[in-house]
């Protein structure tokens, strides 16, 4: 037989996309069309229902970035079509290349109930199977005409990215807008040829398989009158009944396909904007539920749900009633798809408790799965936060654009700090967009690295980001593709059912041990430091705001702000999403955080206020309150004491030979030189110098920083090869109290620090301003350490991990920027040092050998500032203020109590009266982490502690009232088991980074 392979298939392409394609709609008319533009931002949708409309034709530019225009289409159905199915086909202006990045609609009927969304590749809207000829036909649009912020040549600076610097040109043209017969014959015929063409494309050259297909497509093909498609296509299709009819090999890969849209929080749209995505295409998958008997769809993101049952409660109840028959599926289990990175110990745990209790109450459902799909990197303490929340399963997809290593495994047991194990996949068709094509599903089935332990994957299918979710192209090629040689069988199904099957099947899969670093992303924890700062302070806010009101309530009878804490806490959370928190996001969003974050802070700063004032009681004095974990200057942890005299400072500045000054406290001897620049921290005690010889710490270092991609997310290793050093300074000159201010200026910016050694502390602070005005560089602080040590400890929520000071592996050296909350800690034996920090995520370490003297310099350094141009041109400029302090002779647990330190300064109120803490720990080890009221208004005391130095501990926690009765509990403050109360305490014993939660019940 003669090889006429590459001509048939050719064929196939030319008739699918000319004749066959164009044929499922033979027959339309166009419909009249008005419109009203709404000024300014979007108005109630009854508004836009019944504004005034101006008629207007098709290739009318329309939308300015971020309008929204109220179409309303309205038509006759022909006599001639009487018995037909119609459909009106609405063509805003899409670009099909980009479903999710441009304009979108959600369409209404006459009585103002919604429809569907209209996205690029979902433009249907059906009016009837059967109808009747003269049948009127009125429909309204909600118009979103979003602009394209990531066009074809991506990562271009643009001003679109906040509607207070876009310009007012129109975005879109308006295109087809008609009312047509849809042929249901010749769509499944183009379905079959798309499902058939792209298996055939995977199979090899040489499969029986594949020439029977082509074969048979061939016939197919032979088959339609190109003329005539509507009267050939049934007799086409019978040609391929059976090749289609075919079963899979009974070792297929089996995929359990879910119906799926990603929605980003926010991201190259407004927090706003999302809102309407979700309506948009919750609408969609609603509708396409009650088509669809076998379809099912899982959607995350209580917010989400949340945001729709606020602003379109018409669409909620859709969703209410989806959910209630089971196949609308909310999953995760968190209130949003957050960052793991960065959000502290307790923002981590709330994510899960206000994630799990919305779908308890809501809809009665406990979620066993977290769905973290997109997140750039995962934390080490999730494995045990997911199992405290009441879950079992752990799915992302990200780990696959790691740029150098290929992670091992698709399923895995994922181990944590403390060693919980929750049971992971990450699906081999490396999307959370999928299609379910040809292409996807075989990639899936080679790049599944479980093969001979495990036969399924979980494949997340549908257009994300306001691209609509899950079409009915992709539920006709999964029925297709359920059972058919050559191709691994597709079913759509829960998540639920999927990992249960897995779990079941592969119980001995591999373990990894750690977290799931991303080589990809790293200036994430970086860029936008007034969002990062933000949310930090909001962290430690929130904890003094529930520590000082449920101390006062238990003390004072004070009033415990339930809704409140309530209402902010969720606020909070929500800016961690995944691309609001790592500063990822256009520039609006950003704006509005630093206008949110600010609102944050002083509600709290009120809450705390309050309660304070109800705690210090009347008087001439003044009482110094503590809210971090540790006792400091006198005053316990948690507690209160009226401030005493103040002492002298007994710190020193005195004129240092060669220039620049000698600060000393006692406790340490701090050299700065005539740069203003920090060449010896001696630590008197254990007589040992802190700082390489011939080297300077707080050594501000200039990079340029131009990655290939992803300006705000990314930083690429070659940042490095070019530095400058910034060492002229204008100003080197005592600033009162033993300190000394450094001033310098580069480029166009300026910065200003003050150094001090404080009384009594074995620490050097540097307070930074930094007046930042540079543009695709990154800024640094280097500290250059006289220590020889293959790891450092960086902390995580809940306790530390070690990663490597070396680049022995690719693992290691694909680490070259990671994470950290308040400290990085490193040590050899007997002596440590520590760099604390009240803002700063990423940092960097390295190390080298000196020639000199075969000593070790192990350098590290805190990452302050970027300025890339994309997606926010402006990105960080400004003034920006940080905080952070080296501690040489620093243990981790010195690493730990400086770093809360740093975060949560003491507080002096005008008052006389001490505050006993509600609660006390023995043992250093153990950190409280929250300590509240109760959720449930009951008035019980929660106390959440943690293990913070990675050994076993058993201690007692003190009670300062009397304790009726206590439990052991979960997250979401659901007794598990009981906790003995001997003598008012509670004795406890915690494995390594071992996190309890304990409730008790006041008498």
């Amino acid at each position: 037989m003669h090889n006429d392979r590459t001509i048939t298939e050719a064929r196939l392409k030319r008739v699918l996309d000319e004749r066959v394609r164009p044929a499922v709609y033979p027959e339309s008319v166009p419909l009249e069309v008005s419109v009203w533009h709404a000024p300014g931002e979007p108005v109630p949708v009854a508004q836009g229902l019944a504004a005034e409309r101006t008629p207007v034709a098709v290739g009318t530019p329309w939308g300015p970035a971020w309008g929204t225009s109220w179409f309303t289409v309205s038509g006759t159905v022909p006599e001639r079509w009487a018995g037909r199915t119609v459909e009106a086909l609405l063509d805003l202006g899409f670009d099909e290349n980009m479903p999710g990045f441009q304009c979108e609609g959600l369409v209404y009927r006459a009585d103002g109930s919604p429809v569907k969304g209209l996205n690029p590749r979902n433009q249907w809207v059906r009016v009837g199977e059967r109808v009747a000829g003269g049948e009127r036909v009125l429909l309204h649009i909600e118009a979103s005409s979003n602009p394209v912020i990531l066009d074809y040549h991506p990562f271009v600076p643009t001003e679109l990215g906040d509607r207070e610097t876009a310009d007012d040109a129109p975005r879109y043209r308006l295109a087809r807008m008609d009312l047509a017969v849809f042929d249901r014959t010749v769509w499944e015929l183009v379905q079959d040829l798309e499902v058939l063409g792209q298996l055939m494309a995977e199979l090899p050259v040489d499969s029986p398989r594949r020439w029977e297909i082509l074969r048979a497509v061939e016939r197919a093909l032979d088959a339609v009158d190109l003329q005539d498609v509507g009267g050939t296509a049934a007799r086409a299709r019978e040609a391929l009944t059976g090749v289609l009819a075919s079963p899979a090999h009974a070792s297929a890969h089996r995929i359990s396909a879910v119906g799926h849209a990603h929605i980003d929080s926010a991201w190259l749209w407004p927090l706003r904007e999302t809102v309407r995505k979700v309506a948009r295409t919750t609408s969609n998958m609603t509708a396409l539920l009650e088509d669809e008997p076998d379809f099912v769809y899982a959607m995350s993101q209580a917010q989400q749900f949340a945001w729709i049952k606020e602003h379109r409660p018409e669409v909620y109840a859709r969703v209410k009633k989806a959910v209630a028959e089971g196949r609308f599926v909310p999953v995760g289990g968190m209130w949003v798809e957050s960052d793991t990175n960065m959000p502290g110990s307790e923002a981590l745990a709330r994510q899960f408790v206000h994630g799990k209790r919305f779908f308890l109450e809501e809809f009665g459902i406990e979620t066993e799965e977290v769905w973290l799909p997109d997140t750039f990197g995962y934390s080490a303490a999730l494995p045990q936060l997911v199992r405290l929340a009441g879950a079992k399963w752990f799915l992302t997809q990200k780990i696959s654009w790691s740029q150098t290593n290929k992670f091992p495994h698709h399923t895995f047991w994922w181990e944590g700090l403390d060693g919980t194990r929750v049971f992971t996949h990450f699906p081999p068709i490396d999307t959370y967009n999928s299609q379910l094509s040809g292409q996807e599903v075989a990639h899936a089935v080679r790049n599944f690295q479980e093969k001979g332990g495990a036969t399924r994957s979980l494949a997340p299918t549908g257009w994300g980001d306001g691209g609509g979710g899950t079409t009915r192209e992709m539920l006709a090629r999964a029925k297709r593709l359920a059972d058919l040689e050559g191709s691994a069988r597709v079913v759509f199904e829960k998540p639920s059912a999927f990992f249960e099957k897995a779990h079941a099947e592969y119980d001995s899969a591999p373990v990894w041990v750690g977290e799931l670093y991303l080589e990809l992303h790293r200036a994430t924890l970086t860029s936008q430091a007034r969002t990062k700062q933000g949310n930090r302070r909001s962290e430690h806010l929130l904890r003094e705001a529930e520590l000082w009101a449920a101390t006062a309530a238990v003390r004072a009878g004070f009033p415990y702000p339930y809704e409140r804490l309530d209402r902010l806490w969720k606020t909070v959370l929500l800016h961690q999403f995944h691309d609001i928190l790592p500063g990822t996001s256009i520039a609006w969003v950003h704006r509005e955080a630093a206008r949110t974050y600010a609102a944050v802070a002083a509600e709290l700063e009120s809450v705390i206020g309050e309660a304070l004032a109800a705690l210090a009681g009347d008087g001439p004095g003044t009482v110094v309150f503590n809210a971090a974990p540790h006792g400091r200057e006198g005053v316990a942890a948690h507690g209160a004491r009226p401030a005493g005299a103040r002492t002298p400072s007994p710190v020193t500045a005195e004129p240092r030979e060669g220039g620049g000054f000698v600060l000393d406290n006692g406790l340490l001897r701090a050299e700065i030189d005539g740069r203003g620049l920090v060449v010896s921290v001696y630590d008197l005690e254990a007589r040992r110098e802190t700082i390489a010889p011939g080297a300077a710490a707080n050594l501000l270092q200039l990079h340029q920083d131009f990655p290939n991609m992803w300006d705000a997310w990314d930083v690429d290793r070659f940042y490095r090869n070019t530095v400058t050093d910034l060492t002229d300074a204008e100003a080197v000159e005592p600033a009162g109290d033993g300190a000394v201010r450094v001033v310098r200026a580069f480029g166009a910016s300026r910065v200003e620090q003050r150094l001090s050694l404080p009384p009594g502390a074995r620490r050097l602070d540097v307070e930074t301003e930094v007046d930042w005005h540079e543009t695709e560089k990154f800024l640094k602080a280097s500290f250059p350490l006289d220590v020889r040590t293959d790891r450092v400890a960086a902390e995580t929520q809940f306790g530390h991990l070690y990663r490597p000071t070396h680049t022995n592996t690719t693992w290691d050296a694909a680490k070259f920027e990671a994470c950290a909350h308040r400290f990085v800690q490193l040590e050899e034996p007997g002596w440590g040092v520590a760099l604390v920090n009240d803002s700063t995520y990423g940092y960097d370490v390295t190390r080298t050998v000196r020639a000199r003297d075969g000593g070790t310099t192990t350098t590290v350094r805190l990452s302050l500032l970027r300025a890339p141009r994309f997606p926010d041109p402006r990105t960080d400029q400004g003034t920006h203020r940080f905080r952070y302090a080296l501690v040489p002779g620093a243990s981790v647990a010195d690493a730990v109590r400086e770093g809360y330190r740093i975060n949560l300064p003491e507080r002096r109120v005008p008052g006389a009266t001490g505050v006993e803490p509600l609660v006390t720990v023995r043992d250093r080890a153990v950190v409280v982490s929250a300590l509240k009221l109760a959720d449930d208004g009951s008035g019980d005391v929660v106390v959440r502690l943690y293990e913070s130095l990675g050994g076993r501990v058993r201690t007692r926690l003190g009670a300062g009232f009397v304790v009726e009765s206590a439990s052991v509990c979960d997250l979401l403050e659901r007794p598990t088991a009981a906790a003995a109360v001997t003598d008012g305490g509670i004795g406890i014993a915690l494995r390594p980074f071992e996190i309890l939660t304990l409730r008790l019940k006041r008498a």
